[in-house]
């Protein structure tokens, strides 16, 4: 990673501009020119972090060449394509700036945005997010997206309309708190609501693409529901594993308990006989899972207690501390 501490922002209203990038070699130059076409006419003191997440089309020389060309631009090049949320993550740890700007490396998000993101987030959010209100994908990718985004907000609770636009911005203590990795970067807006802080959202331009092809296929809809299933653990059994676990076994137990306690009580009144029953394996199994699930939320709950001293807390401020 290469920087210049001569414009690395330090000041209080600082900007860092985070782009993950995989192979969008012929849209670098154009969209590095309209970043600082931007900033410099708003007077914002910022830098650009590319983070090249392992691609193969040169994009790294395109790169190289820009950071030559205006040291305000920094670079980090993965060894190979770690996915985006790793990139992200790599760009907020490198970022110095108060506030934090995402977006994408496909010119389908403007920079002429940033300005309303600064000014919206300045009204006392915390977190930002672009709506792409007309989104200029094709039908393919816009449907199962709305359908997609419905769902989200519905099990979440939070009511943006855009979880995936990359066109976000963050003030530090948003990306100092929340733990991207995986594919979790599209829920970032529910890990730090569920952390405390304010989370807004403004209509944003969304252009079509210009150059390439876009990098997401079917099977991101099947890893974002794996990733939705563990973004609701993180958030509400983390501290409480025995709150999920012990629910799910005492309803197994019970279960498995109302079943033999019939099966005895029939077999009392020597009303049947147990050996061909196959309800009652049933029974037997349903404690068995029972008391596994219970035992397991008890051993998440030790697990707990015990690195309870390395938990992390959301704290908006404090007074005299």
């Amino acid at each position: 990673m290469n920087s210049d501490a001569k414009h690395t922002p330090k000041e209080k209203d600082s900007l860092s501009i985070v782009i993950p990038l995989y192979n969008e070699r012929d849209s670098l130059d154009e969209l590095h020119h309209e970043i600082c076409h931007v900033c410099e006419k708003e007077g914002l003191l910022f830098e650009i972090i590319y983070v090249d997440d392992g691609s193969t089309d040169g994009s790294i020389d395109v790169l190289e060449q820009i950071h030559r060309e205006d040291p305000r631009a920094r670079v980090i090049q993965f060894r190979k394509n770690f996915g985006k949320s790793d990139a992200i993550a790599a760009g907020f740890r490198a970022a110095t700036g108060r506030f934090i700007v995402t977006m994408d490396a496909d010119l389908q998000d403007v920079p002429s945005e940033i300005p309303r993101l600064i000014s919206k987030i300045n009204e006392g959010y915390d977190l930002v997010s672009g709506w792409k209100k007309k989104r200029r994908d094709p039908l393919s990718k816009k449907v199962p997206s709305w359908f997609w985004n419905r769902a989200i907000s519905l099990l979440t609770g939070i009511r943006i309309h855009d979880f995936n636009c990359g066109l976000k911005i963050y003030r530090r203590e948003v990306i100092e708190s929340v733990n991207v990795y995986g594919e979790l970067h599209r829920y970032i807006p529910a890990l730090a609501k569920w952390d405390g802080f304010r989370v807004g959202e403004i209509v944003v331009e969304h252009r079509s693409r210009k150059f390439g092809k876009t990098k997401y296929g079917f099977s991101r809809f099947f890893k974002g529901f794996l990733d939705l299933i563990t973004v609701m653990f993180l958030s509400r059994y983390t501290k409480r594993p025995l709150h999920l676990f012990g629910l799910i076994g005492l309803t197994l137990t019970l279960g498995g308990f109302g079943i033999t306690l019939y099966l005895v009580i029939l077999r009392l009144m020597k009303v049947i006989w147990l050996s061909n029953r196959p309800l009652l394996y049933i029974g037997v199994l349903l404690l068995i899972l029972g008391i596994q699930f219970i035992s397991i939320g008890l051993l998440g709950e030790m697990i707990t207690q015990s690195h309870a001293k390395h938990q992390h807390y959301s704290i908006r401020r404090t007074m005299g501390v």
